[in-house]
């Protein structure tokens, strides 16, 4: 049986894909069946669909109570959700609202006075609201932890267990994420009853396009001027990776000097000004965004043409992660690493079983070769010629 059969009328009229992805076909079965779920896909292959549609199936709009609660580790992923289960919504009783740090907490009281059916939110913020006795998790039946690698990683951990362990005994719990540790899966399975695992691999997902990872050696300090001339290229929208957020300020400040289109996301920014930026990234005012992997989570930016390493990610998890954010629904795009020296060591690893290219920086261009290729270029290319002094009489 397709799963859409399964789906209410309100929900089957608003499905607008040609065809599933799959996790959603083996996630949304599983979930309406009233299984605790470990699911892992890739970066952009539905992962939102696949919970929110059956999580908008179970709850009852009419009964006032807050019945499903979805975590997630960023304010923009907690916006991007309520947004779609927005649309999903609209026309029935099911009403959904956000509670997320940087917005004002008594707002958000009042609207968790009107009883919303589902809230979305980061962890920190639902804490407070809960301390406050302002969310009451016991109404809670249906969770879901989007990101859970993130979210059940040691720095978030105790408080997630925390929020978890106070809803409703009888809760269905799902974790999701583009990556799933044996840790996490350890750390999941103990919270669930009974819970099944659910994996998608990049090569199940239909009409995926070609990513092509190549890599560029450059001098560290080198790295801001190639960004500055990949920024000038015609046709980039690249989402820009670095691991340190001071070292990202650091070279917002050199950028801005410049007047590169390139802007800065970083999770500690006002609300206004993170939406402001991602606003005018998604316009095309801004083709280069850098951010931290916490400020970037669950960013859902069409189009992509590359994902920019500027530092090497730490591990295989976090690579993938962001390299999944370029090439979604069919398009080609590119995963770049700016790779200096003693990065080589790090690059190897995390990249290990993937075809790489190496590419050089020139004439401010992006060309496939190395250090010879280059020399050759700068052999072939025509001598200026010295403008002739004329000698005095």
């Amino acid at each position: 049986m397709n799963f859409l059969d399964e789906l209410n009328e309100s929900l089957r009229t608003k499905w607008n894909f040609k065809q599933p992805m799959p996790i959603q076909s083996q996630m949304i079965p599983e979930m309406l069946s009233g299984k605790d779920i470990v699911a892992e896909s890739p970066t952009g292959t539905g992962k939102t669909l696949a919970y929110a549609l059956p999580v908008i199936q179970m709850v009852d709009g009419d009964l006032p109570k807050t019945q499903a609660l979805i975590i997630t580790p960023s304010q923009e992923l907690s916006m991007q959700i309520v947004n779609v289960i927005r649309d999903l919504v609209e026309g029935t009783s099911v009403t959904v609202t956000q509670l997320i740090g940087g917005a004002n907490m008594q707002r958000q009281v009042e609207k968790l006075k009107k009883k919303p059916t589902i809230v979305v939110g980061t962890p920190g913020r639902l804490n407070e609201l809960v301390k406050e006795r302002k969310l009451k998790m016991y109404d809670i039946q249906y969770l879901v932890i989007d990101e859970g690698d993130q979210l059940l990683s040691r720095e978030y951990r105790v408080l997630v267990k925390s929020l978890i362990e106070a809803a409703n005994p009888e809760r269905q719990l799902a974790v999701v994420s583009a990556t799933i540790t044996d840790e996490i899966e350890l750390v999941a399975k103990q919270l669930m009853k009974d819970p099944i695992r659910l994996q998608v691999n990049a090569d199940e997902i239909p009409n995926s396009g070609q990513v092509v990872h190549s890599y560029v050696k450059v001098d560290e300090r080198k790295k801001t001027d190639v960004l500055r001339g990949i920024s000038a290229l015609s046709g980039v929208r690249a989402l820009t990776f670095m691991n340190n957020v001071d070292q990202l300020r650091m070279k917002e400040l050199k950028l801005l000097y410049n007047d590169a289109p390139i802007a800065v996301l970083y999770s500690d920014m006002k609300k206004l000004d993170r939406q402001k930026t991602l606003e005018d990234f998604r316009k095309g005012t801004i083709r280069i965004l850098i951010a931290t992997d916490l400020a970037a989570r669950g960013l859902d930016i069409e189009g992509l043409t590359h994902v920019i390493h500027v530092d090497v990610p730490h591990t295989v998890e976090q690579y993938l992660h962001r390299s999944g954010r370029t090439g979604r629904a069919g398009a080609d795009g590119e995963v770049l690493t700016l790779l200096s020296y003693p990065e080589e060591r790090d690059y190897r690893k995390v990249s290990k079983g993937i075809k790489t290219v190496q590419k050089v920086w020139y004439n401010g261009k992006l060309i496939e070769g190395n250090s010879k290729t280059l020399d050759e270029m700068k052999k072939a290319a025509p001598k200026k010629s010295k403008p002739k002094v004329k000698k005095k009489k």
